[in-house]
């Protein structure tokens, strides 16, 4: 890390065996992802309440080149198990900044264009592409409005998918 570590705690003594658990978990990040610029760990008993008990309240902050990720994890009964679940979604939210770093992101299909060509009581239609292939689709893949509100000649756009016997189309809405 190019910044030191801040560990800062709230309405609660200070502990050593809480220090050495915070900067064990951030040199576990700092060994999953090593770009961490700093971290800034926030833990606090925001709430005494002498029917419930204490609860532990836990900030991450984790500056990394061009973002921030923040995790707040509020009201655990065990200061430690407060630490676990902060770090955890921290090391989630270390994954999916790093993913977007790779151009690991997931993309969505394009959608294809179509126009509904004939529809069966039976629950299935078919669908004339912009190129004049004919897609398949059942009425369970149809997203809006209902199958039974489609009609021949309806503008749809759609997912095709390859299925068991061809191309099928999914998500089918109309236009």
């Amino acid at each position: 890390m190019q910044r030191p570590l801040q560990i800062t705690t709230r309405d609660i003594p200070e502990s050593d065996a809480i220090d050495a658990h915070i900067r064990e978990r951030v040199g576990k990040l700092e060994q999953f992802y090593p770009h961490i610029v700093g971290c800034h760990v926030v833990v606090e008993m925001p709430h005494k309440h002498k029917h419930q008990g204490k609860l532990f309240s836990v900030r991450v902050e984790i500056k990394v080149p061009g973002s921030e990720i923040v995790v707040n994890r509020d009201l655990a009964e065990d200061v430690y198990v407060a630490l676990r679940d902060a770090f955890d979604a921290a090391r989630r939210g270390l994954e999916d900044y790093g993913r977007k770093q790779r151009g690991d992101v997931k993309f969505h299909e394009p959608l294809t264009l179509g126009v509904v060509v004939r529809l069966f009581d039976e629950g299935y239609g078919f669908i004339e592409t912009e190129d004049g292939e004919e897609v398949y689709f059942h009425r369970e893949n149809v997203a809006s409005p209902s199958f039974e509100s489609l009609a021949a000649g309806d503008k749809v756009h759609f997912i095709v998918e390859a299925a068991g016997e061809g191309m099928q189309a999914k998500r089918v809405s109309r236009r």
